[in-house]
This record gives structure tokens, C-alpha cells and sequence, in this order.
């Protein structure tokens, strides 16, 4: 089995390496091919490994295959943890990852980098891969620097463009504050327990749980509180959490099929994967998982407001990436681990859904993204307006979708959560379920309704994508829609994750979920007796009659509420505040540290004064070096006879 799980990861890195080097020599076609038969082999082998745990029950898989360095007893090693969410986690990863090849292969087809293009995509496919299939620390963190900088090679992927390459230095910059504290957290876990290895780390959670250590003096914190929020604080990084959410709006950058991976089955999920494969670690803190769970809150309701002010069509999904990413922290918060991982799979296939359709919309406007510069795509773009409401109706949380299984099951979990700040998250997330269905409802109104606001060139060239695009939609549009009545049984109320996320029975939400469980169609009829269906059908009533019926609401509500629509579109002025105070203080600092250590230390004392003495000293010996003979010999014997003195009286 062993050489099945390294061909997995293998097969996707091949092409990566075949389209990167030697790209320019094989061509466009052969690049693309290369790529895209790389990762679906990835993608085929990762259903072998599904079927085999969820069919066949094969026992999980849990050895070394590379042993890098032992060092005082600590062994540094590449090895594969095949379980339950391994296989779930290969199998959504490579599944996006190869729907957004095939689409890239007529997004990108004009484009100058299109080699490089695939072997990046290629290469952040294998990364995330061998993230998800570590068994421990060192290769966890591999995985989780490789998706870190293949993101910033795509983020900035248009590197002529200033705006792309500030965006992916911000993002660069923004993760290394989240992998710092996640570092710490691995070494925090490494010094108590002396392994790297998940099982042996696991089993030595106890000692982290009955041992303290001083951050500040004189106040112990428990050292399994510590690890697991520097854990998180690495997750908020890369699964942009508040405060750390920054970077991903601008990742909207790159081209668009990296938008949809970096925001579908990758990089953010990195994140909301480790806190799940890190639960009976964070089970044992209660306040790590309050912790959690409010950033998470904060982060559902707050971005997703940003979202209703946005204009960019592709800015507004990041925002609800956002948005949804918080839904997931809050799950994992309270304990609702399978709930998490559950809405992460929905939200890849609607939210890549999502992307790709923008893109082809973005495709069709000549490269247009301001929403107020279209309207009326509906009869133009069939295929795009479909998919799109398939993918909004998911995202929003409609009845029978993929999205409201995953989204009502996260409200339905914090509901029951008894955890500190529960109450908090419960109320943020139902009114999130509002603010959700508004601004994607505004988007496709926007878009696909109302008047037609693009001019006629646009107009009279308006036309479908060609089918390498709106394929991939469709395949997409199946799973956003039928996926949840398939597995919300076995993945949520089932006993798929049994053995792999550990919940104690004190935090378990899910078991007093599973009460009220009665099926797939009870579960959708439940949700009417609760308020989030009635949020989510107010907020698409309110989006339809303020941008279609009376547009001049909108234009009154942004006077009368001015203030509000700037701290809105300022993002809560987080971009101005790191500006001034993190990246100006930095510049402070690093002028200040110029001023004195060079100017002051290096230019001014060691060069320029040590040349200063040297030509003091200089000037003092050249008085004595005349050149005449009779002042050599006169030096010579005043200085033989003071030797003679000093001898002689000494």
C-alpha cells in the first residue's frame, strides 16, 4: 500500500516538475496534459484509498516511509496517516484541484506564462497533499510552508502588475506572523513530549495537560492551553481569521482558477484540517476552544458584512470565504470537529463553483470585474446563470442543498455548545445566515438581472465560455447540490470519523444532535422549525427588491449611512492600522536600527573612525620619519642609551 500512498502525491509533483522545467521544450498542450493527467491520477488514486476505508474498512495506515535525521532520539521523518479524514481530505483536494486544471486549460489560453501557470498549480496540489497525508509534525509543517509559498507564486503570479505583487507579499508577510506562533506551538509540543509523532504526541497529552510554564512571571498557564492556541494562531494564518484575514481578499490578484483552489480545497483549509487532526489535543483545553470558537464568530458575521459593499464580482465570494471559513472555526470551537470537515467539503465544491463561474463571467465581460458594469447576463451566458445559482443557493444555505446541511449543522451545533462564548457565536452565525444570503444574492441580481449596464462592444460580443470552461462548472454544480443528502449521514451522525476525531463526552454537540436526526429529508424539514431558513429567505427577498425593484434604495441607504459604508469598505480600517502601525513601525525601525548601527556603529566607528585614528596616528608618525640619516642615528643612540640606562639602573 505503501507505494499507492506515495504515487499520490508523487503523481501531481511529476507534473509539476516535467511543466516547470522543461515546459518551454514540450509546448503548451503537452504541459497542460502532463499536469492535468498528473493530479487526475492523484485524484483516481485518492477514490481507491475512499473506497477502501469507507467500503472496505481497511485498518488505518500509519508508518515512516523516509527517516530525514535522528537527533537526540528524535527522528525527523516523512510518513503517511491514511485514516478517514486523510482520505476525505485527498480525495476533495484533488478533485477541485483537477476541475480547475481543465477549466485553466481555456482561462489561460492566451496567457505567456501558461507552462508555469500549470506546473504552479501542479506543484501547490502535491504541497497540500502532503500536508493532509502527514503523520507528523515536520512534514505537517513542510506541507504547510510549500501551500504558503506556492501561494505567493500565484498570488503574484502577473508579476508586472504592482498591485499583484504587493498582494502576494502581504500575503507572504501576514502567514509568517500565523507560522511563528504555529512553529512555537510545534515546539512547545516537541519540548513536553519529545515526539513529533500525532499518535505519540496524543498519547503524551496528559503530561502537557498537568504541566504549567511562566509566559509572564509568576503567572503559570496550562502548557496544553499554550500549544493549542499557538496551534491556532498558525490555522488563523493560513485559514485567514481575524486578525490575521487580511491577506486573502487581495489574493484575488492572481488569476482567477488559482482563486477558486487557493480558496476551495487548499490553502484555507489547511487550517480547519490541523485543528480537526489536532482534536485530542484541543479537547483538553476549554479555553483554547472558546478561543476558537469566538475568532471564528467574529469572523462569520464581520467579514461577510464587508461583503454586501464590495463591487468586484470575484471579492465579493472571497469575502464569503471568509465568512464561511468562520462558520467552520466556530465548529471546530464547539467540539462539532466532523461538522467542520463536513462543511469544509460542501463549501470546496460551491465555493470552486463559485470562482470559476466569476471567472467565466469575467471571461465574457472582456475582463470586466465591476458588478455595476454588467446586469442582464441571464439570456446571454445559460449554462453561467445556472451553475451560479446553484452554487448561490449552496452558499446561502437553501433547503436540500449541500450548503444547508453543512451550514444549519454548524448552527445546530453551537446551539447546543455549553462552552464560554457559545451564546456569542450562536448569535453571530444566525445573523452571518442573513448577511450571507444578502450579498450573494445582490451579486447574482447584479450580474444575471436588471438592466444591461456594459457597453455595446461588450454587448454584441457577449457569448457562453467554450465547454473546456462550463464543463467543469456543471461537474462542480452536481456535487454543491447532491452531495449533502449523500453523506451528511455517515460523515456527521454516522460513524465515519470514529477512532480518527476524538471528542470528549462533555463537549460531544454532535451526539445531542443526533436525537433529533431522523434522516436526510427530516434533517431538511427540521431546519423550518428553526429561525436560519427565514434569516436566509430575508436577506434574498432583500437583495431582489433593493437591486431590481427599487435600486434607489441602495444609492439612500449609502448617503444616510455613510459612515457606515466607509468603515465597511475601509475593512474595518485593518489595512490602514497594519499600514501605520506594523509596516510603518517596521520602516521606523528599520531607519532607526540604520541610523545607528550603520551610521553611528559601522559608518561612524568602526570605518570611518577606525580611518580617522589611522590617519591620526599617521600624521603623528610622519613627523618623525624626516628621511635625513643623522636623525635616524641620532634616534638610534638616544634610544641605545636609554636601553643602557634602564639596564644599568634597573
Amino acid at each position: 500500500m505503501q507505494s499507492l500512498y506515495l504515487a499520490i502525491p508523487l503523481a501531481s509533483l511529476f507534473g509539476a516538475i516535467i511543466a516547470g522545467f522543461f515546459g518551454k521544450q514540450i509546448g503548451r498542450s503537452a504541459s497542460h496534459w502532463v499536469t492535468s493527467l498528473g493530479v487526475a491520477t492523484s485524484f483516481v488514486l485518492s477514490l481507491v484509498v475512499l473506497k477502501d476505508v469507507v467500503i472496505d474498512g481497511a485498518a488505518i495506515y500509519n508508518e515512516s516511509v523516509y527517516t530525514w535525521m535522528v537527533s537526540d532520539g528524535i527522528k525527523f521523518e516523512v510518513g503517511f496517516l491514511i485514516d478517514s479524514l486523510t482520505a476525505l481530505m485527498m480525495t476533495v483536494v484533488t478533485a477541485v484541484s483537477l476541475m480547475v486544471h481543465i477549466y485553466t486549460i481555456g482561462y489561460m489560453s492566451e496567457d505567456p506564462g501558461y507552462q508555469r501557470f500549470f506546473s504552479y498549480i501542479s506543484l501547490f496540489t502535491f504541497s497540500m497533499l502532503m500536508l493532509v497525508m502527514s503523520n507528523n509534525f515536520l512534514q505537517l509543517f513542510f506541507g504547510w510552508e510549500a501551500v504558503g509559498l506556492v501561494s505567493y507564486l500565484l498570488i503574484g503570479f502577473w508579476f508586472k502588475k504592482e498591485t499583484a505583487i504587493f498582494a502576494n507579499m502581504k500575503a507572504f508577510l501576514v502567514n509568517r506572523v500565523g507560522d511563528f506562533g504555529f512553529l512555537l506551538g510545534i515546539a512547545c509540543i516537541l519540548m513536553f513530549t519529545g515526539s513529533l509523532d500525532y499518535y505519540e504526541v496524543f498519547n503524551k497529552a496528559d503530561v502537557m495537560l498537568s504541566s504549567t510554564i511562566e509566559i509572564f512571571d509568576g503567572e503559570p498557564w496550562s502548557v496544553i492551553t499554550v500549544a493549542c492556541i499557538l496551534l491556532f494562531i498558525g490555522a488563523m494564518g493560513k485559514s485567514a481569521q481575524v486578525p490575521l484575514h487580511v491577506w486573502l481578499p487581495d489574493s484575488m490578484e492572481g488569476p482567477t482558477p488559482i482563486s477558486a483552489l487557493i480558496h476551495a480545497a487548499t490553502m484555507v483549509t489547511a487550517g480547519i484540517f490541523m485543528v480537526s487532526r489536532m482534536s485530542p489535543l484541543f479537547e483538553l483545553s476549554e479555553v483554547a476552544l472558546s478561543f476558537v470558537m469566538i475568532i471564528g464568530a467574529i469572523t462569520a458575521f464581520f467579514m461577510g458584512l464587508i461583503g454586501i459593499v464590495q463591487n468586484d464580482i470575484k471579492r465579493v465570494v472571497a469575502y464569503s470565504t471568509l465568512s464561511q471559513l468562520g462558520y467552520m472555526t466556530v465548529a471546530l470551537g464547539a467540539s462539532a470537529y466532523s461538522v467542520a470537515i463536513f462543511h469544509l467539503m460542501t463549501h470546496a465544491f460551491f465555493k470552486a463553483l463559485l470562482f470559476l463561474a466569476a471567472g467565466a463571467v469575467i471571461i465574457a465581460m472582456h475582463h470586466e470585474q465591476d458588478m455595476r458594469k454588467m446586469g442582464g447576463l441571464k439570456k446571454y451566458l445559460p449554462i453561467t446563470y445556472w451553475v451560479s445559482l446553484i452554487g448561490t443557493l449552496a452558499l446561502i444555505g437553501f433547503p436540500g442543498t449541500s450548503g444547508y446541511f453543512s451550514k444549519d449543522a454548524i448552527i445546530e451545533a453551537v446551539h447546543h455548545s455549553e462552552l464560554p462564548g457559545a451564546s456569542f457565536a450562536y448569535v453571530m452565525v444566525l445573523l452571518g445566515v442573513f448577511v450571507t444570503a444578502f450579498y450573494s444574492f445582490r451579486l447574482f441580481f447584479m450580474v444575471f438581472h436588471g438592466e444591461e449596464r456594459m457597453d455595446q462592444h461588450t454587448k454584441d460580443h457577449l457569448h457562453e465560455p467554450p465547454a473546456v470552461v462550463w464543463v467543469p462548472l456543471v461537474l462542480l454544480a452536481i456535487p454543491s447540490a447532491i452531495i449533502g443528502w449523500l453523506t451528511v449521514d455517515s460523515v456527521v451522525f454516522g460513524s465515519y470519523f470514529d477512532n480518527v476525531l476524538l471528542t470528549l463526552r462533555e463537549h460531544d454537540v454532535v451526539a445531542a444532535m443526533k436525537e433529533f436526526y431522523h434522516g436526510e429529508l427530516s434533517f431538511v424539514m427540521h431546519g423550518f422549525s428553526g429561525p436560519a431558513v427565514y434569516l436566509a429567505a430575508a436577506g434574498a427577498v432583500s437583495a431582489w427588491f433593493i437591486y431590481l425593484k427599487k435600486p434607489s434604495i441602495a444609492d439612500l441607504a449609502q448617503q444616510k449611512l455613510s459612515f457606515l459604508h466607509k468603515l465597511l469598505d475601509q475593512k474595518y480600517y485593518f489595512d490602514r492600522f497594519n499600514e501605520i502601525v506594523f509596516a510603518g513601525g517596521s520602516r521606523v525601525i528599520g531607519s532607526l536600527f540604520w541610523r545607528i548601527g550603520d551610521g553611528i556603529i559601522i559608518d561612524g566607528i568602526a570605518v570611518n573612525g577606525s580611518a580617522r585614528v589611522v590617519g591620526w596616528f599617521s600624521q603623528l608618525i610622519r613627523v618623525v620619519q624626516t628621511g635625513y640619516l643623522n636623525h635616524y642615528a641620532f634616534v638610534m643612540v638616544s634610544g641605545l642609551i636609554l636601553l643602557l640606562g634602564w639596564a644599568v639602573l634597573g
